[in-house]
């Protein structure tokens, strides 16, 4: 009896290589995995849109427009994960017929494969001489408008516009003038039970102490040109002159005609009974 092959002995002969060999998207994806890379890394790095590249990974290359095209972003896929473009191609060619391609012109056909453009920073020049144009443009208007505000006029010969002088302010402090004489009315109006005396410096300036019955200082310091001070007191004034002749006396409102030489000091006391040289 002899021994004849096992069933599993007849099958057909497969072809392994066939069952081994991967499809172009299944080779992009496992490839792009193996790399590390997600669907949105490889859109962002090759500019192929996310829909496309999922299309190409399943083997679904109408959404590409074209053999031209799909084999544009095979080849464009594949450098993005580290492959040999070569074969894929060939194997494009293989499966959609038509062989390789004509050569392309050296101008790149697809969008994927164009350099992006750096970003440029805005242009801090074009906008220098916009800011300078837009001063230059107001300060010329603001000019045109003043002669309709008020402020100058516009002469017709060129001459210098007048400008309208606002009133200039009054001060509020004014040089003090010589104080006048007591008048009449002044004189009657010196109170009769007490003891006035007004020092005036008439003709220069004098240093000036007063006191009153008890002793206590009323004045002590300088009496400039042009001012005065009276004194009062129930019963009697004492004053020392540092510069008579530059002193001008009046006690309970009558003047004291005293021909005093000028830089003679004078001590001096008035009463309600005065006037008299105490």
């Amino acid at each position: 009896m002899s021994i004849g092959n096992s069933p599993e002995d007849e099958r057909p002969f497969e072809d392994d290589r066939q069952e081994a060999r991967l499809s172009i998207g299944h080779a992009l994806k496992q490839a792009r995995i193996a790399a590390g890379l997600t669907v949105d890394d490889v859109s962002n790095a090759t500019r192929v849109r996310i829909a496309i590249v999922h299309a190409i990974e399943a083997d679904d290359f109408a959404p590409c427009g074209g053999d031209v095209y799909a084999r544009g972003h095979i080849r464009t896929l594949a450098k993005a994960v580290h492959l040999d473009p070569a074969p894929l191609l060939d194997q494009y060619a293989a499966d959609h017929g038509g062989g390789r391609p004509a050569p392309t012109p050296a101008a790149p056909l697809f969008e994927a494969e164009r350099i992006r453009p750096e970003r440029r920073g805005p242009n801090w020049t074009a906008a220098m001489v916009a800011a300078i144009v837009a001063v230059v443009g107001f300060v010329g208007f603001t000019a045109f408008k003043g002669g309709d505000d008020g402020g100058t006029t516009q002469v017709a010969d060129g001459t210098t516009p007048a400008t309208s002088k606002s009133p200039t302010p009054k001060s509020d402090k004014t040089p003090e003038s010589p104080k006048p004489t007591p008048s009449d009315s002044a004189i009657a109006a010196a109170p009769q039970d007490k003891v006035t005396v007004q020092v005036s410096a008439a003709d220069g300036k004098s240093w000036i102490l007063a006191k009153d019955h008890n002793g206590r200082t009323l004045f002590d310091g300088l009496l400039t040109q042009g001012n005065s001070k009276t004194f009062q007191d129930s019963d009697k004034i004492n004053l020392v002159l540092g510069d008579a002749g530059a002193i001008q006396l009046y006690v309970n409102g009558k003047k004291i005609d005293d021909n005093w030489q000028p830089g003679a000091v004078e001590r001096l006391t008035y009463t309600k009974g005065d006037p008299q040289v105490g």
